[in-house]
């Protein structure tokens, strides 16, 4: 039996966590690969930082393509082989002429969730614009899609299966920047590597629009360190990249832009 409750002490999500250790276990016990759903990047993040002070498991996250955010995770006991071929992902097309009635990420799941199943059986949704959209989801769900999802907003659809090669991800574009600053606040920070002022990026983390590793973020104070990433809805992602001293002691601070 694993230790839990140190594994679990301090730890956000608990209950989810919990359930991963389920599957730990499960992996233990029965030297079979044990399957999650998929789950959130905070998850990911939490998970990882746990089974790594684990030796006797294996954890393995994947979402269908290299930078998907959702992922199922694959556990195994070390003597067990695992790799990404066993981590079972669906790939759908959600068609439909959406130029006169363009549907978002949120209508898609939103339509998704309608037929009554849950989150955590839906990994990323990629948005087509008038096209329509591309789904990742656990396999089961495959048959069940294709007759339940008729409608997104206004829009009749067909939905069908596609092959994960298939998948319409470009590789993220990326620019290095590097800015110098008094603090490592995250509103300067996230201000200059984002092309905001400075007043509009603290009216935007105060509205829960920032996120740092994941995790919402609502103090403009919040000190930043190397290796964070920072998302701010519908302006983009950033990577704190190295963090030196100058001989003013300003902070010179390398970024990473995701375009």
């Amino acid at each position: 039996m694993l230790p839990r409750e140190e594994l679990l002490k301090g730890v956000e999500n608990r209950e989810i966590m919990a359930r991963l250790l389920d599957k730990a276990e499960q992996a233990l016990r029965t030297w079979e690969v044990a399957l999650t759903d998929f789950c959130p990047p905070p998850v990911l993040i939490a998970a990882k930082t746990i089974f790594n002070r684990l030796t006797e498991v294996e954890l393995l996250p994947w979402g269908g393509y290299p930078q998907a955010e959702r992922q199922r995770l694959g556990m195994a006991r070390q003597e067990v082989p695992l790799d990404l071929s066993q981590i079972a992902i669906a790939a759908l097309n959600i068609e439909g002429n959406f130029l006169f009635d363009p549907a978002s990420h949120r209508d898609f799941l939103g339509a998704i969730l309608g037929t009554g199943v849950v989150r955590e059986k839906i990994g990323d949704i990629i948005v087509l614009g008038e096209r329509g959209a591309q789904v990742l989801v656990v396999p089961e769900l495959v048959e069940f899609l294709q007759f339940s999802l008729n409608q997104v907003r206004t829009v009749p659809v067909k939905v069908r299966p596609l092959d994960l090669s298939e998948l319409r991800v470009q590789p993220p574009q990326t620019k290095e920047l590097t800015t110098v600053e008094a603090s490592l606040r995250l509103d300067a920070i996230a201000s200059a590597g984002l092309g905001m002022s400075r007043s509009k990026m603290a009216e935007a983390i105060q509205s829960g629009d920032v996120r740092v590793n994941w995790k919402e973020i609502t103090q403009a104070s919040h000190t930043l360190q190397s290796g964070d990433l920072i998302a701010v809805t519908g302006k983009g992602r950033l990577e704190v990249g190295e963090v030196s001293v100058t001989k003013k002691g300003r902070y010179r601070v390398q970024l990473l832009r995701f375009k």
